[in-house]
C-alpha cells in the first residue's frame, strides 16, 4: 500500500487502486461468492454467523450479513456490506464519500455512514473493495404529505450547508459534459442505437443538449457543492424519528437543486406545490437562489441521457440483461426519442 491524502490533508492508505485502473471485466462479480463475502468480513475482524441476504443493488453488490451475538462491538446482529464495483471509483473517490458521510454524522445529520473497523472504512479482500455499514430500517416516505416534504427539506438544507463548505477534490462534477455529452458519445460509439433509429435519435439528443445548454445559460452562474447525488425516495428511509439518508455512492459536485427535484412527481402544478414545501424546510438551514429551480427540467434531461448510457456501460454484467431485458430493443429507443422530445418541449416552455 502507498499513501494518499483526503480532503482534510490526512494521510490515508491506498487499498487497491490498481483494480480501478485495470481493464473492465465482463463479469466483475463472478468470484464474489457467499463464502467470499463472509471471508471478507472476517478478514477485517468481524465474527459472522453465516446468515446472509443479498439486497437490491445493480451498481454495487450489497449484502445483509449476520454477526455473531458474542461480537459485542455491534448492538445489532446484522451489518450491511457493500462491495464496490471494480473500475468505477478510485480509492480516493470512495474515501471522499466516506469522509463526507462522517462530516454529516458529526453534525448529527441522519445519514448511514460506514463503520470504522481497525482504523479504516475501506477494506479489501480477494480483489474486491468493500465497506461495512450499520443496518438501518425504514419505509418509503409519504411524499404527498406537506409535513414530510418539509421535514426532508430541513435535512437536505443541513446536508447542503455542510456540502457547501468545500468541494470534492477527487469526485466528478455533474454538468452537461459529464452527464450529457459523454453519455451521448458513448452510446454512439458503442453502436447501441439501432441503425434505423440512429439518425433521428442523434438529432433529438443533440437538440435536447442544446436546450439544456440554453437552460443553464438563462439561469447564469450556479454555485456547485457536494451533493448526495441520487436523492430519490428509495434513498430516503422514514422512521418515527423522521428521515435518514442512505447510499452516497453517487455523491459528486453539482447544483443544489439536483438533490431536490428527484423528490417531486406528478404534473407541473403538483410538483410546484411539493417543491414549495421542500424549500420551506430547506431554507431554514441553507439558501437557494429561486432561479436555480429553472434547472429542474435540464437536469432531468441529463439524468435520462445518463441513465441510458449507464445501462449500456453495464450491459456486459450478466445481472443487467436479466433485469433490463427491454434495453436495446427498437421500442426502447423509440420511447427514449419521444421522452427527449417531451423534455425539449418542457425546456422550451420554461
Amino acid at each position: 500500500m502507498h499513501p494518499t491524502t483526503d480532503r482534510d490533508g490526512n494521510t490515508v492508505p491506498i487499498i487497491m487502486d490498481a483494480i480501478t485502473h485495470a481493464a473492465p471485466h465482463a463479469t466483475p462479480y463472478a468470484n464474489l461468492t457467499p463464502d467470499c463475502v463472509l471471508d471478507a468480513l472476517e478478514s477485517c475482524g468481524l465474527q459472522v454467523d453465516g446468515r446472509m441476504l443479498a439486497l437490491n443493488s445493480y451498481e454495487n453488490r450489497v449484502f445483509q450479513v449476520g454477526i455473531d451475538r458474542d461480537d459485542r462491538a455491534h448492538r445489532d446482529s446484522f451489518v450491511v456490506a457493500k462491495f464496490y464495483r471494480p473500475h468505477r471509483w478510485s480509492d480516493a473517490q470512495i474515501l471522499e464519500e466516506h469522509s463526507f458521510a462522517r462530516e454529516l454524522i458529526e453534525q448529527e445529520i441522519p445519514v448511514v455512514a460506514p463503520l470504522e473497523i481497525a482504523g479504516q472504512t475501506l477494506h479489501a479482500h480477494a480483489g474486491f473493495r468493500f465497506a461495512v455499514f450499520p443496518r438501518r430500517g425504514g419505509r418509503t416516505p409519504e411524499l404527498e404529505r406537506a409535513d414530510v416534504l418539509h421535514w426532508i427539506g430541513r435535512f437536505l438544507g443541513r446536508i447542503h450547508a455542510v456540502g457547501a463548505r468545500a468541494p470534492f477534490v477527487h469526485r466528478p462534477t455533474l454538468n452537461i459534459d459529464t452527464f450529457g455529452v459523454a453519455s451521448r458519445d458513448f452510446l454512439l460509439q458503442g453502436n447501441f442505437v439501432p441503425d434505423d433509429l440512429r439518425a433521428v435519435w442523434q438529432s433529438v439528443i443533440d437538440q435536447a443538449l442544446e436546450e439544456t445548454q440554453r437552460g443553464f445559460e438563462r439561469v447564469g452562474p450556479v454555485a456547485s457543492l457536494r451533493l448526495h447525488g441520487d436523492c430519490h425516495a428509495g434513498n430516503v428511509l422514514w422512521t418515527p424519528d423522521g428521515p435518514h439518508f442512505v447510499d452516497l455512492d453517487d455523491a459528486r459536485n453539482g447544483p443544489a437543486v439536483q438533490d431536490l427535484w428527484m423528490l417531486l412527481s406528478g404534473d407541473a402544478s403538483t410538483m410546484q406545490i411539493q417543491l414549495a414545501h421542500v424549500l420551506e424546510g430547506y431554507r431554514m438551514f441553507h439558501t437557494l437562489n429561486t432561479d436555480e429551480c429553472a434547472l429542474i427540467e435540464p437536469l432531468r434531461t441529463l439524468r435520462l441521457i445518463h441513465y441510458a448510457a449507464w445501462l449500456a456501460r453495464r450491459w456486459q454484467d450478466p445481472a443487467f440483461p436479466a433485469a433490463f431485458p427491454w434495453f436495446g430493443t427498437t421500442r426502447y429507443w423509440q420511447e427514449r426519442i419521444q421522452e427527449l422530445r417531451e423534455q425539449i418541449a418542457l425546456m422550451q416552455e420554461a
